[in-house]
């Protein structure tokens, strides 16, 4: 006699919760493919339109030192919160005891609660006045330096100053998704490493470090994510020009694309409102750019997976 086996119940709160996580991915989907057909469709006017005087000639000439602007602040603050959201994790997770732990985290955590302004008004009313002397010695000693060569900023807001304030900005989630990520280090390996008589530093170089790198990228391509589309601190901190120039210290800087729409769209009309919609369907862009490089990078870091 044939075994018949009963078919499995589905109940009610499996169906309802099964599309409402089906609904939740295809609304990401749905959204994104919205933004960038909004930004398509506006776009379109500033390239079969007739020129404006702000692109005369071109629109990759109007365009390309904004995305030199953006690509090269985000760069600057991704290189100066890498190393501290790496170490904050590290402290967090293998060295501070677990009180002072938290009282730390929550600190790191409340950073990111700040808005923007805030931080553009701290830059410009704190950080480049504190930062100017700091930038003249930079100047004097490494000016051989194309980064630190030229006239030296006498206010101190200088695209260093934005990195800077990029760096804080985007410290918090950097730092939040690292510390997760090493404390998900399996424990079998670091008691192992510590087992075969290493130290402390030795058991994070060789465990901890390969475990988390993975998680350290996509850290890194999240917080270049959001330094490429902060607006209000770049746009009230920089003093920006229509250039492309490797110098972090002088007055003459090279704009963002998210501060230029800020600043040009209020008094924007005609052609020249689709012309800063191109430039945000670039920013767009780079950013997906950006995250389907990570992705890829990710993909291709499977070791250190195996078991807690």
């Amino acid at each position: 006699m044939t075994d018949i086996k009963p078919k499995a119940v589905r109940r009610l709160g499996d169906v309802v919760f099964a599309n409402l996580a089906f609904f939740a991915g295809v609304s990401i989907l749905a959204t994104l493919a919205t933004v960038a057909a909004f930004l398509f469709a506006q776009s379109v006017p500033a390239f079969t339109g007739p020129p404006i005087d702000a692109a005369s000639d071109g629109f990759l000439s109007y365009v390309i030192p904004f995305v030199f602007g953006t690509v090269y602040a985000s760069l600057i603050g991704l290189a100066i919160a890498t190393p501290l959201a790496v170490g904050i994790a590290l402290y967090i997770s293998h060295f501070a005891n677990r009180r002072f732990a938290q009282v730390l985290g929550y600190a790191v955590d409340l950073l990111a609660a700040i808005p923007s302004v805030v931080y553009g008004l701290w830059g410009i009313l704190v950080l480049a006045p504190f930062l100017s002397p700091t930038f003249n010695w930079l100047n004097e000693n490494l000016g051989w330096i194309p980064m630190f060569a030229g006239q030296v900023s006498a206010t101190g807001r200088t695209m260093l100053t934005v990195g800077i304030v990029l760096a804080i900005m985007v410290l918090p989630i950097m730092a939040a998704l690292i510390r997760e990520i090493f404390l998900q280090t399996p424990r079998l390996h670091e008691e192992a490493a510590l087992a075969l008589g290493a130290t402390r530093w030795e058991m994070i170089k060789m465990a901890v470090l390969p475990f988390g790198r993975p998680g350290i990228i996509s850290a890194a391509m999240l917080g270049l994510g959001r330094a490429l589309g902060e607006t209000m601190a770049v746009a009230m901190v920089l003093s920006p020009a229509a250039v492309v120039s490797f110098a972090v210290l002088t007055s003459t800087n090279s704009n963002t694309i998210a501060a230029n729409i800020a600043l040009q769209f209020p008094e924007a009309g005609g052609n020249y409102t689709n012309l800063l919609i191109a430039t945000g369907l670039v920013l767009f862009a780079i950013t997906m750019v950006v995250n389907m490089f990570a992705r890829w990078v990710i993909s291709r870091r499977a070791e250190f997976s195996g078991a807690n």
